[in-house]
């Protein structure tokens, strides 16, 4: 069993996972620091967003160990690795259109509410105290991420940027220790896209949430990350701070030597 040490708050090791005779992971070791950004970056079909879904508990690896805080999460349902303090931001926004910000926000309280079937249906003293204590969670919430204009709006209504950042809300509504975002400025503008870096540099200094990026874009990779790794076919071909996998000769030449400063928007 791989042990952590005092500063590493994940630790994947040897993973590997398939699909027929597709190797989507193969035999993939890296730790997350305690308080971190850390960046996953690869060429289309590298295998980034399929260790997102092993580490949330949605693909089983066939082989490996992945450590949360000294437990192990293979095996382990999603929702129970949510409960343990991983929640995630996807990709294509996984919001209820009809619900107001507010209440989409509250949804992602859902795991801290404890209280009996019989004193929600009666909305009684132990219902009440706990969804005024979540609301004013989701309220800090919604002054943080700067979008108390829109609490009460249908999230169906608003710009695709608010959207955005109306899903990192819900994450974060979670309370997790580890944050999982999934190409969180995928569609963006470049102003929406400096928002964005700006709340997660917030959400960190702020919150002190340790944090996973899958992204497609390496200015923001770059900018952002404090280590970066690099897949390529599902294998690992580098692992340092941005300055090391730029000038890596593996990485150059998955990107087809482009420097990847510079290198364009990829689509999933």
């Amino acid at each position: 069993m791989v042990k952590l040490s005092a500063e590493q708050i994940l630790a994947v090791e040897g993973m590997s996972l398939s699909f027929g005779g597709t190797q989507a992971v193969r035999d993939v070791s890296f730790d997350v620091r305690t308080g971190e950004l850390f960046a996953i970056i690869g060429p289309n079909g590298a295998g980034k967003t399929s260790i997102f879904n092993c580490i949330s508990g949605v693909y089983h690896p066939q082989q490996g160990s992945i450590l949360f805080r000294g437990e192990e999460l293979l095996g382990k349902p999603p929702e129970d690795i949510a409960r343990l303090g991983v929640a995630r931001m996807f990709q294509n926004i996984e919001l209820f259109d009809n619900l107001t910000v507010l209440d989409n926000l509250m949804l992602g309280r859902g795991l801290h509410m404890n209280y009996s079937l019989a004193s929600a249906f009666l909305f009684g003293r132990a219902a009440r105290r706990q969804e005024v204590a979540n609301r004013a969670v989701v309220e800090r919430l919604i002054e943080f991420l700067d979008i108390e204009r829109y609490r009460i709006y249908p999230v169906g209504m608003l710009p695709y940027g608010v959207k955005k950042r109306v899903e990192l809300g819900r994450a974060l509504a979670m309370d997790p220790t580890l944050l999982l975002l999934d190409e969180p400025v995928a569609g963006m503008n470049a102003e929406e896209t400096e928002d964005m870096a700006r709340f997660i540099l917030d959400v960190r200094a702020e919150l002190g949430v340790t944090m996973v990026l899958v992204e497609h874009d390496m200015g923001f990779v770059m900018d952002l990350a404090d280590r970066v790794l690099v897949l390529d076919f599902g294998e690992r071909i580098a692992l340092g701070t941005p300055a090391e996998v730029q000038s890596d000769s593996k990485v150059i030449r998955a990107y087809l030597g482009e420097d990847l400063t510079g290198a364009a928007k990829e689509t999933t």
